[in-house]
Parts: structure tokens; sequence; C-alpha cells
């Protein structure tokens, strides 16, 4: 659905930008988006490929257990239907840790596997379990420490203090978690 309104949107700007005589101003802008584009990627592969690499070597080193060992007295509140020693408990640490510094790229893969173990114990295939449905608002609005791609783009685009912004992303992701998983919370209760 959301491709449908996005390529609906740029029919109606090309056909206005046809009609109004500006066609030589749109052969502009696809050439300098494409550009924009290709310069972004170029910008933040070797940010994501340098904290990818480091989340993995934190992975094998078993900082990633050590740090799902911390969290896990909060994580077997959160998600009471799981077992104390549920294996994906650990990918959800990891998951936490990738957001808490804004590598939401490097936090996927451990989000995926995260789910494929929440799947397998899923009586209801094509049903999401309440602890699906708490993974996910941790993993969509979980609280971001450090916003490293943000900050990445910040730099790239010359902003003055690339940084100012962590203090109103962490209040901002704070309430936002604060406010899923209470919502989630009072739902579960609800049902109950």
């Amino acid at each position: 659905m959301v491709n449908v309104i996005w390529i609906g949107f740029i029919l109606i700007g090309s056909f206005y930008m046809i009609f109004t005589g500006n066609s030589a101003s749109l052969n502009d802008q696809i050439l300098k988006g494409g550009l924009d584009g290709i310069n972004l990627l170029m910008d933040m592969v070797p940010l994501l490929v340098l904290w990818s690499g480091i989340m993995q070597i934190a992975e094998e080193s078993g900082l990633l257990n050590r740090f799902a060992a911390l969290v896990k007295p909060l994580l077997v509140k959160l998600f009471p239907s799981l077992p104390d020693n549920h294996p994906a408990l650990g990918y959800i640490a990891s998951n936490i840790a990738a957001n808490a510094l804004g590598l939401g790229s490097a936090a996927t893969p451990f989000g995926l596997k995260a789910m494929e173990c929440l799947q397998k114990d899923n009586k209801e295939k094509d049903t999401a379990t309440s602890a699906m449905v708490t993974f996910l608002i941790l993993n969509t609005a979980g609280v971001t420490i450090i916003p490293t791609t943000v900050i990445a783009m910040r730099l790239m685009y010359h902003s003055v203090n690339p940084s100012e912004i962590i203090i109103t992303s962490l209040l901002a992701t704070f309430c936002s978690s604060f406010a899923g998983l209470s919502f989630d919370y009072f739902k579960r209760r609800k049902i109950k």
C-alpha cells in the first residue's frame, strides 16, 4: 500500500512539473537525488560496517552474553510468558544493546533471530504471541542512548553540533518506550 502512495506522489509531482513547463528542473532533481543517494550510501556504509563489526566482536567475545545476564531480571519481568533460560532473551538483549547505540542496522539480525526463537514456541503460527508484541514494541520504540547513525548523518551534512540531539533523542525514546510498554502491560492484563 505504501508503494502505491509513493508512486502516486511521484507521478503527480512529475505530471505537475511537466505541465507547468519545469521538465528541465525535473531532470535535474532526478539526477541530483540519485547522486545524493549514492553519496549518502557511501558515507553511511563505513559507519555501519564498523559498528556491525564491533557488535560481532562483542557477540563472539561473550560481552553480549554478559549484557544479557545484566538485563535478564528486567527481561524476565517484561516477558513473563518466557522461561528464564529461553534462547530468545539473549537475542532480545543484544537487540536492545544495538538499538541503545543507535545501530538499527546492526540490531536487525538479532531482532530476526529473537523473532525466529519466539515463533518456534508459537502454537498459532499466524498470530503474534504476547512476547512477540512486547519485543516489537521494545525494538521499535527502544531507548537510544547514543543515536550514532543520526549523529553521523548530521556530521555528513556539516551540522555545527551534531551530537546536540543526544538528550532529546534519549528523552523521546524513553517516553515512547514507556508509553508502548505501559500500553502493552495494561492491554495484556485486560485480555487475561
